[in-house]
């Protein structure tokens, strides 16, 4: 008679693999959204230059656009006188509101504090706001 053939270390292996492989599956499903919530955001397709008419920004006021799909400001300090920055907190990237009595940025996340050039005057963020180049054609102000 034949002995009966042992085959749980073969079973145990297939079984292994499966496991393991569907495993791996479930974590990277999992991690996917993780990874594109932590990683920087890439910047958008959007215009690559912005025309905005100079009526729409008063003196001492902002003006909130878009600008290659992430959100931006142009602001009037002083009367012809036009800086447009990037809206995006440098420390977590919430969107900064403009605080006309103080002539400031503040982000409503940390309370980062920014000034009208966009250099950071307190809290967490590591850096000052993007600068975008701002030039005046006739009655438009051109951003980009």
């Amino acid at each position: 008679m034949s002995e009966p053939v042992d085959n749980t270390n073969e079973r145990r292996t297939f079984l292994g693999i499966i496991l393991g492989g569907i495993g791996a599956v479930v974590a990277s499903v999992l991690a996917w959204p993780m990874f594109r919530y932590l990683s920087p955001i890439a910047k958008g397709e959007g215009e690559q230059v912005v025309r905005i008419p100079r009526a729409k920004v008063s003196v001492g006021g902002a003006h909130f656009f878009s600008y290659q799909g992430r959100p931006a400001v142009l602001l009037q300090p002083k009367a012809g006188e036009f800086t447009a920055l990037s809206a995006v907190c440098t420390h977590l990237g919430c969107i900064v509101k403009w605080v006309a009595d103080a002539q400031q940025f503040l982000c409503p996340c940390h309370g980062g504090r920014f000034s009208a050039e966009g250099k950071v005057l307190g809290g967490p963020p590591p850096k000052p706001l993007e600068t975008l180049l701002v030039s005046l054609v006739d009655d438009q102000v051109l951003v980009g």
